[in-house]
């Protein structure tokens, strides 16, 4: 008996020590299954046993948080969005088969290498399952996209980088005009510059608050990889993120990633080469949903030349559109080998193949080393600067058509500066730090322009005016308000007005005199000054304008005050008019909405040198203006030991009618705060909402 009982005590102590050692060497208990721990931000913390089964999740969780808008994206990057959901579509579908969206998909499909194309079908599985198990979830009119495959995936990826961030409709039709909302501030910031010894990493992109645009926050675990960041909505990848070794963020670079050519029709054709050689032309049916629910059909030609597809003629001409990155289908497993690097040496290595066709990369990492790259396929003109190029070009002969894009090795990039920073604010290279490190002599003059706009102007003062920053520090600047443009030209208006003898302007003085040059919800002052920056002709605006030479600086002053003050006195009577007083604060005139949540804003336009950023269209409820665009995911990471990590997603996590994450971060937004990361198992259980289980 006693030998009995000894036996099972030994038994009971060895069973112990095996849970123990386990537990030891796989402290995230539970990796043993996929499962999916969502915290009670809607936040997804996946742990996959497999790359496949991390995928499958993947897709799982962003078809619970965003599963009609997803639907919607899809249905548009098949081109046939309109006979899913109606005639509002037609011109989306037109687009997509224009540029010939779905057919490179599935040649990009067929691309893949076996592990990345079973990874893209697991991540469609994943929505198709979700879909499958909560059937009531989902828009009925949205069913019919299903099943969604590996394709859409890779249609949806092109349909928004190549064909909306790289080059939109909207600038597609007005040929070179650009119009876009997308931008980001971004900073890299050494050992050298930190409080702490530190190497810390800002990313804030800046994007309108809707469709594809949408960021979804996510932790990812798998064997070999734990990155922790943000992806757009509908994509399997992050593409903003860290790990325990390193990070990194993107911004929108000026990237000349298309040029608009204009070829002169003849004979069915077009002149080339001093001949006239054919379009190639194929006719597809678009499907219409009609109100009655059955479908009209209508044919569609679309027409390519050698340049591209065409998207215009007239008047015997015909536009065609080059753009870069059409024969390079793996974007989405660079991205992979990004976020599953540990060291320096194997994040560029994933970078210089160069499968993401544009943006700014910075980066920064444990060992203390910040990097700028100017990412993306550059074409080698064959002649030309960059205004050059902004134009419709001539397409008569060879002699302008561009073949070839530039390696990684001719990119601007900058390792570890003097300076001890790295910023970037959508302006071009050669201000991303200072005293600079790069010169624009020593590049091509059609890779990128030279300039340098007020928001960035105002990141890199906020890096410049202090010795050393901390992690706390580097947030608080984030939520800076402060307008770059009234440090400029304020004291000259006020001086104006007061000489004016205008007792309106006079009164706007007396306001503009007391403001905090901040547009913070109560600064008052900042409205009135809105609205004269927004009305004030930009032409000749300044006494000094922009110069190369004296970049942090420059423009300066006001070149015409008569007429700065007669738009004061206009503006003022605007603001008067609709809120009844010249001083009212900001945050009365601009809101924050998004869902059923309507706060104050802090924070206004990036064209007023706000490095907080938020974009706002009038209201026509109530006369105010609301947020549509502007800061979205913002993290502030420093690589201590362990990894300091906050984090906002402005909006949440979710667009879903049902889910209690539309919206519910704004509040955190308002009071100029960020949330702590959650990344251990043992802090996510501690926060835990649901959990799934696979």
């Amino acid at each position: 008996m006693i030998r009995q009982r000894l036996l099972w005590i030994f038994s009971l102590l060895f069973c112990l020590v095996l849970v123990l050692v386990v537990s030891i060497r796989n402290p995230a208990a539970g990796s043993d299954r996929t499962e999916i721990l969502w915290d009670t931000w809607g936040i997804p913390h996946i742990y996959g046993k497999s790359d496949g089964e991390l995928f499958h999740a993947f897709g799982w969780a962003q078809m619970h948080s965003h599963g009609d808008l997803i639907m919607r994206l899809y249905a548009q990057a098949r081109g046939r969005a309109a006979e899913y959901l109606g005639e509002s579509y037609l011109d989306s579908d037109k687009y997509v088969r224009t540029m010939g969206i779905p057919e490179r998909a599935k040649e990009w499909y067929q691309e893949q290498n076996p592990a990345m194309r079973g990874d893209l079908d697991a991540f469609a599985a994943g929505m198709n399952a979700y879909a499958q198990e909560h059937p009531d979830q989902i828009n009925n009119e949205l069913k019919s996209v299903l099943p969604v495959d590996g394709v859409d995936v890779l249609a949806h990826v092109q349909r928004v980088i190549h064909f909306n961030f790289m080059i939109n409709p909207q600038s597609v039709e007005a040929l070179r005009s650009r119009p876009s909302v997308a931008g980001s501030n971004a900073w890299a910031i050494a050992p050298s510059k930190s409080a702490s010894g530190n190497a810390m990493l800002l990313a804030n992109p800046h994007l309108p608050w809707s469709d594809f645009y949408l960021w979804y926050e996510a932790q990812l675990t798998a064997p070999g990889m734990d990155a922790y960041g943000v992806t757009l909505v509908g994509m399997p990848i992050l593409a903003i993120a860290f790990n325990e070794s390193l990070g990194w963020t993107v911004t929108v670079n000026t990237h000349d990633g298309w040029d608009a050519y204009e070829l002169t029709l003849a004979d069915q054709g077009y002149r080339w080469d001093g001949k006239v050689r054919p379009f190639e032309t194929e006719t597809q049916t678009l499907k219409v949903k009609q109100a009655n629910g059955t479908l009209r059909e209508e044919p569609f030609v679309v027409t390519r030349s050698l340049h591209g597809p065409i998207v215009a003629q007239q008047n015997g001409k015909a536009i065609a559109v080059r753009v870069v990155g059409l024969d390079q289908p793996n974007m989405m497993e660079q991205l992979w080998g990004m976020a599953r690097a540990n060291q320096l040496s194997e994040f560029e290595a994933a970078l210089k193949p160069l499968q993401l066709p544009m943006f700014n990369i910075l980066y920064a990492d444990h060992q203390g080393h910040i990097l700028y790259v100017f990412n993306g396929q550059v074409p080698i003109h064959p002649k030309g600067n960059w205004n050059d190029w902004q134009d419709v070009v001539p397409a008569d002969t060879t002699a302008t058509l561009w073949t070839k894009t530039h390696p990684y090795q001719d990119l601007p990039r900058v390792l570890d500066p003097p300076s001890g920073w790295l910023q970037n604010a959508n302006d071009p290279p050669w201000t991303v730090t200072f005293p600079a490190a790069l010169n624009a002599n020593d590049y091509p003059s059609d890779m990128a322009p030279r300039f340098m706009h007020w928001r960035a102007q105002r990141s890199a003062k906020l890096l410049m005016e202090k010795e050393k920053i901390s992690f706390e520090q580097m947030i608080a600047d984030k939520f800076s308000s402060r307008m770059e443009l009234a440090d400029r030209v304020l004291d000259d208006l006020i001086r104006a007005a007061r000489q004016s003898g205008s007792e309106l302007a006079n009164q706007a003085a007396d306001v503009l005199q007391a403001w905090d040059r901040n547009a913070d919800a109560e600064s008052r002052g900042a409205a009135l000054f809105a609205a004269w920056a927004r009305t004030m002709p930009a032409q000749n605006r300044y006494a000094n304008p922009w110069n190369e030479n004296s970049p942090l600086t420059t423009p300066n002053g006001l070149a015409d005050p008569e007429g700065a003050v007669k738009v004061l006195e206009t503006a003022a009577t605007t603001v008067k008019l609709l809120y009844g007083a010249l001083d009212v604060p900001w945050g009365q005139v601009a809101r924050l909405r998004y869902g059923k949540v309507d706060l104050p804003a802090s924070g206004g336009p990036g064209m007023f040198g706000i490095f907080r950023v938020i974009d706002v269209m009038p209201s026509s409820a109530d006369g105010r203006f609301q947020s549509f665009a502007g800061d979205t995911y913002i993290a502030a990471i420093e690589f201590a030991n362990p990894i300091r990590a906050k984090v906002l997603n402005t909006y949440g996590n979710s667009t879903q009618p049902s889910s209690p994450h539309v919206g519910d971060q704004l509040a955190l937004y308002a009071r100029n705060e960020m949330r702590p990361v959650w990344r251990t198992r043992k802090e996510i259980e501690e926060n835990l909402e649901s959990r799934q289980v696979f």
